[in-house]
């Protein structure tokens, strides 16, 4: 069979969708393009299983409509996969409309965290046929295509059509192992398209990996991808570190992201770092990752630094321990400094995430994130951060709890794109679309800005710091009134 896995170009003066492998949607003035690791082995299996494979991401590719639609006239795909999220789903459903009355044959499914939260509506709102529910639509998509002709052996977690009525295979299972996965066909899912335009590399070509799916917490109430992964599971240290091998190898990848919800920590964390240190390639790549404040001690941060880590993605998100309490967030407000700090004695690059605009949030607790933030850069403590409007997206316990309390403005799925606030907060709109640009400010502290000068040893510094600025310029923009 023909199989394409696509992601349409969506052209609109926000700017650029950072729509793949993405928790939280943006548009971008600047345009970060993040290799989409699940999609990347769903196509990987595909084409091991014989089946002829069509990589075309519109968005990384920069193509027109006009182009993704003839690309799909060409291949004629018997399937055609399509990644999905809440602020452009509509935009998606209409797609799927144009592309049916090109090429009635060829059958369409959605994945992604929106159509598993509500698969009902894009079958009522659209012409696609499969709804792949679930965050495991590597393996499930496999699974689609083995039994293709036979329906009634479908594996669960598939919502369809039958007889003129809408159907489904029941509530999808997490029961493929990970340790089962191949190598990712990278060059089939055209990696470098991501390699360059991405602030989380210092060092390109770059790429991401994920050691687990997705996150060993998992309880935090906004984040979308609990609604795909509600069990935590990991690879073997072993098996990542043979990815790493891989990637040094035949590709000269030279960072690394790996992009599980949070990294293994425990005895995983440790023989995962052991087995690269042994292999040597601390000297060849540079690792980064998520994690989690509150976590780590400093001997676990020295052995990371050690092992070849240099970025680390803290989740913040806020100051306040009311909100973090709120939100199920794991650790501490107490522990965000301490984490931070002891990450940058180790010599990591320490990444805050930060967000604001929550149901209860007073500006003077927003405010309370932004003083922290201001103060962690003046110390020294971290290196960057990322700022957001905190948006509840369907199927999380946060959007449960908005429709409960009535704390939506609007069910138009068009403004959840993070251009403006969604839930009622005691704060103006403005005040806190202001609040977010003075977060991508707090870092223009004397102390801070000496420090950054005086790191510099090499001309890819420069570059680096170059493109960091031109990232935060465009961060600005998107916040704006």
């Amino acid at each position: 069979m023909r199989v394409m896995i696509g992601y349409p170009p969506l052209p609109s003066p926000k700017g650029v969708p950072l729509l793949s492998q993405n928790r939280q949607f943006q548009w971008f003035h600047k345009p970060t393009y993040v290799y989409p690791v699940i999609p990347a082995w769903a196509a990987t299996l595909a084409a091991r299983d014989g089946h002829e494979v069509r990589w075309a991401d519109g968005i990384a590719e920069g193509w027109s409509p006009e182009n993704f639609e003839q690309t799909v006239l060409d291949f004629q795909p018997d399937l055609l996969l399509l990644e999905t999220k809440t602020p452009v789903v509509k935009r998606h459903w209409a797609i799927i409309h144009r592309l049916k009355s090109l090429y009635p044959a060829g059958k369409i499914a959605l994945c992604g965290d929106h159509v598993t939260a509500l698969p009902e509506e894009s079958l009522n709102a659209c012409p696609v046929d499969f709804i792949l529910t679930g965050g495991d639509y590597d393996f499930l998509l496999q699974d689609l295509l083995r039994h293709w002709h036979n329906p009634s052996d479908w594996p669960a977690g598939i919502w369809h059509r039958e007889a003129g009525r809408l159907a489904h295979t029941g509530p999808f299972a997490l029961t493929h192992a990970l340790e089962d996965l191949p190598l990712i066909d990278r060059n089939l899912t055209r990696w470098q398209l991501y390699a360059y335009e991405n602030g989380n590399f210092r060092d390109t070509p770059g790429t991401y990996i994920m050691a687990g799916r997705d996150c060993w917490w998992g309880k935090c109430t906004f984040c979308a991808w609990t609604t795909l992964y509600p069990r935590w599971r990991v690879r073997p240290p072993e098996q990542v570190a043979d990815e790493i091998g891989h990637l040094i190898e035949h590709y000269g990848v030279r960072e690394i992201f790996d992009d599980s919800g949070c990294f293994p920590a425990g005895q995983w964390l440790r023989k995962f770092c052991e087995l690269v240190i042994a292999r040597g390639y601390p000297s060849r790549v540079t690792l980064g990752c998520n994690m989690i404040p509150g976590v780590l001690s400093q001997a676990q941060y020295d052995l990371m630094a050690r092992a070849g880590f240099r970025f680390l993605l803290f989740g913040l998100e806020s100051a306040s321990q009311e909100t973090l309490s709120q939100i199920h967030k794991c650790g501490r407000a107490a522990d965000i400094e301490n984490s931070v700090r002891m990450a940058k004695q180790a010599g990591l690059e320490p990444h805050v995430t930060c967000m604001v605009g929550y149901p209860w949030e007073t500006e003077a607790q927003a405010r309370e994130t932004l003083r922290l933030t201001r103060s962690l850069f003046d110390k020294g403590y971290i290196d960057s951060l990322q700022a957001t409007i905190v948006i509840p997206y369907p199927g999380t316990p946060l959007f449960r709890e908005c429709q409960l309390n009535g704390w939506l403005k609007t069910e138009d799925w068009d403004r959840y794109d993070m251009r403006e606030p969604i839930m009622k907060t005691p704060m103006a709109d403005e005040t806190l679309m202001a609040l977010t640009r003075g977060l991508y400010r707090s870092f223009l502290t004397p102390r801070f800005l000496w420090r950054k000068v005086r790191s510099i040893r090499r001309l890819s510094d420069v570059r680096y710091y170059w493109r960091a600025g031109l990232r935060v310029l465009g961060h600005l923009l998107d916040f704006r009134s």
